[in-house]
């Protein structure tokens, strides 16, 4: 069996990858980690073997650490395994036991801490509201208390199952090792149980987590919109009027002991908190340095973000009245000639302010406010637009803005920044054309000399304005749903239900996309050449790798999603440019299907050229285009199936891409599932070009529909895993060395 080697420190495997081998721990230890929950797991561990199809949480090597590869990923491979080796049985066993009580005891110390937070917050404001009252000041408004709510379980973990596992691995495991070890079925049963389990206590960890995360802000945040600046504010009030300021240090020393101790905040954070209050003043305080305001509501927002633009006064009182103008009309919807002019100016004033305001934040970016963030991320400009109470949660939601922020998610503030800095090229326009094309088209009309195209070549700055100007503006309106009545301020019409439930986060978009994904498993991977420098052996073969695409977040409330663009540039791994709504009411899941969809066609368009509808080259948009063109004669379509692609067709206004995406929809939602929606022929190139995963393969292969053509496709499969198998061990044979991506190629066939 195959070992890996892995040093302090780097990871093994992460959050959400498939589980495509398990590892039993040889030599070091492994850290099983969920931000800033983890367990220590020693020698003789199996990683995996407690997981299901995909991983849960992160894995990293404690230790310089060696594993040892278990060609095993199911209960299947496992009673296989264990069959073909009695010795393991013992070593399986204690594993998925031991695990499993190292994960209920994380799961009952975090829903002790959880409860103690909750306990802890609604007791220090009660007795700031106290401490307001004794000194007859005013409470400041607080909302984040209003969403204040205790932590709702889904997987819990019953008090039963956890004394069961103390008593059973204090007591008496060697006895019932030794019994379950007798036979495979037993020794797989108590595994597959203690998996159930385990990803039960796994799961109740990450919500858990995520709520610790998302409530922690609430008594200490960098942004200072949280409860040790109540107290302060407090202080610095009290201290005016020399009353007694005892009480409120005894808290604010209270409240940043408790910080310390619950191990889910930044040292340095608490500490730089803390020696803030120590070091201030009170009793000698002028006047209150305010550094965040705890009503936005009470504020002119709109006159600040023009004041952070740095606007003429005249262009700035023009931008404020035409806003205003919008305000106050009696229907903002309306389809009237002077609303819609009056939309057009807004929204065309918007995108100016906001060209500004983006350069003016990148001057000063460390230091920009709350109300900016609004504005620059959800498209906030007003508090009679957006109302009170989406005012209030749109601020309240600037401290916890990472939970739209991952690797291949951005807000659309963070990806013009991500251009800004020149982590990443602007997208192409309405015409297809990139940043440097369209540099170039406009010296070929005479409006730039070959000076300025070269000087505006290495323009950050300009190739942020582009995106603005290019691809948001578009997509803004597109992603809305709201074509002709759209204008990109934020409303009270936009936000129907509260903004947390209509919040487009990670986790979300990270759950719709894996849904997709685990039917639709080929979709993101793409053809490149082997990286074999050196040797002959694999010049000339092509390897699959999975790109996933970037999303970028539009601060709109909108109901439809948008594939931008298949690749970044040129090249075909590159990552795909996916358009999303902030804020959303419609089924994510549904919107997501739909990029997909859209992305297969257009990735196989790229791939195939000129000839993507050329017949004679299967791929799967000519046959597409094929079985649309001539339908009509196609002997394999019933009666009733010609006047259904009829009407299709016509629904789609003749758009051939829009045709094939409402069936993808269907084969994802449906299909997958076994309930039929699709013909026969649209269904064969389905099963062609938009193969199932292995699993559902293995469920729908006893139905005559697919019993063909899954029959037909597994044979090729295993031909090219026997062919690519031969092939790794001659290169091996030369010196080569297989890489992680050479076994996912070989492991992409097996899924």
């Amino acid at each position: 069996m195959e070992q890996l080697k892995f040093q302090k420190g780097q990871t093994i495997v992460k959050r959400k990858d498939k589980v495509k081998e398990w590892y039993l721990v040889q030599e070091g230890t492994v850290i099983l980690k969920a931000e800033f929950a983890e367990i220590s797991f020693g020698k003789y561990t199996i990683i995996g073997v407690l997981e299901s199809d995909r991983f849960l949480c992160d894995y990293l090597a404690g230790e310089d650490t060696v594993l040892l590869v278990l060609p095993c990923k199911n209960a299947v491979d496992l009673k296989r395994l264990l069959a073909a080796n009695e010795r393991y049985r013992g070593v399986f066993l204690r594993t998925a036991i031991e695990q499993r009580h190292k994960m209920f005891a994380l799961h009952s110390k975090l829903l002790a801490r959880t409860r103690q937070f909750y306990t802890f917050v609604q007791t220090i404001h009660e007795d700031y509201e106290a401490l307001c009252a004794k000194c007859q000041l005013d409470v400041q408004v607080f909302p984040k208390m209003d969403y204040f709510e205790t932590l709702d379980m889904q997987n819990k973990v019953e008090p039963w199952e956890i004394n069961k596992s103390v008593t059973l691995v204090k007591n008496y495991l060697k006895e019932y090792m030794q019994f379950m070890a007798r036979d495979d079925s037993l020794s797989v049963g108590v595994i597959m149980q203690a998996a159930v389990q385990t990803r039960t206590a796994m799961r109740g960890v990450r919500e858990m987590v995520k709520y610790l995360i998302y409530q922690k802000e609430i008594l200490l945040s960098e942004s200072k919109n949280d409860m040790l600046y109540l107290y302060f504010d407090l202080a610095v009030r009290a201290g005016k009027r020399q009353l007694d300021l005892g009480p409120i240090k005894a808290k604010m020393e209270l409240l940043s002991e408790f910080a310390g101790k619950m191990q889910i905040y930044d040292t340095n954070l608490v500490a730089e908190r803390k020696k803030q209050y120590e070091e201030y003043d009170f009793e000698n305080a002028s006047s209150l340095q305010m550094t965040k305001d705890m009503d936005i509501t009470a504020q002119d927002c709109l006159g600040w973000i023009l004041e952070f633009a740095e606007l003429p006064k005249e262009e700035a009182q023009n931008v404020k009245e035409m806003v205003e103008a919008y305000r106050d009309l009696p229907d903002m919807l309306a389809t009237d000639t002077n609303t819609y002019q009056l939309r057009k100016r807004v929204s065309s004033a918007f995108y100016d302010v906001y060209c500004k305001v983006f350069l003016q934040a990148m001057k000063q970016e460390e230091a920009i406010s709350p109300l900016i963030e609004m504005f620059l991320n959800f498209g906030f400009m007003d508090v009679q637009i957006a109302g009170v109470e989406n005012t209030k949660e749109l601020y309240d939601l600037t401290g916890r803005l990472r939970q739209f922020q991952s690797d291949h998610v951005y807000t659309i503030y963070e990806w013009l920044k991500s251009i800004y800095k020149g982590q990443k090229e602007p997208s192409k326009n309405e015409f297809d054309l990139d940043y440097n094309g369209h540099l170039l088209e406009q010296r070929k009309n005479g409006d730039l000399s070959e000076e300025q195209v070269k000087a505006l070549q290495n323009d950050q700055a300009q190739k942020a304005l582009f995106e603005i100007r290019n691809m948001f503006t578009s997509a803004n309106r597109i992603t809305s749903g709201k074509i002709t009545t759209f204008c990109p301020i934020i409303t009270e019409l936009d936000l129907v239900n509260s903004i947390d439930r209509m919040a487009v986060t990670v986790e979300k978009l990270e759950e719709a996309f894996n849904k997709t994904r685990m039917v639709d498993y080929s979709a993101f991977y793409r053809e490149v050449n082997f990286p074999a420098p050196g040797l002959d052996i694999l010049n000339h073969e092509m390897m699959m790798v999975e790109v996933i695409p970037d999303i970028i977040l539009m601060p709109n409330a909108g109901a439809r999603s948008m594939m931008w663009q298949e690749t970044a540039d040129k090249r075909r791994d590159t990552p795909a440019r996916f358009l999303f709504p902030i804020f959303t009411m419609s089924e994510l899941e549904d919107l997501m299907i739909e990029a997909v969809g859209r992305y297969r066609w257009e990735m196989c368009r790229k791939i195939q050229g000129v000839r993507w509808n050329d017949i004679r080259e299967k791929s799967l948009t000519s046959e597409y285009c094929d079985y649309i063109q001539f339908y009509r004669k196609n002997q394999n379509l019933s009666v009733e199936a010609k006047d259904k692609l009829k009407i299709a067709i016509s629904r789609a206004k003749n758009n051939y891409r829009e045709v094939f995406v409402k069936d993808y929809e269907n084969w994802i939602k449906y299909e997958a599932k076994g309930s039929f929606r699709l013909n026969k022929v649209s269904r064969d190139i389905l099963i062609q070009h938009c193969p199932f995963a292995a699993d559902i393969r293995a469920e729908l292969q006893s139905n005559p529909v697919y019993q063909n053509a899954f029959g037909k496709f597994e044979r090729e499969n295993t031909k090219k895993v026997q062919r690519l198998t031969a092939l790794y061990d001659k290169y091996q044979k030369a010196g080569g060395e297989v890489t992680p991506l050479m076994k996912d190629n070989l492991m992409y066939y097996q899924l």
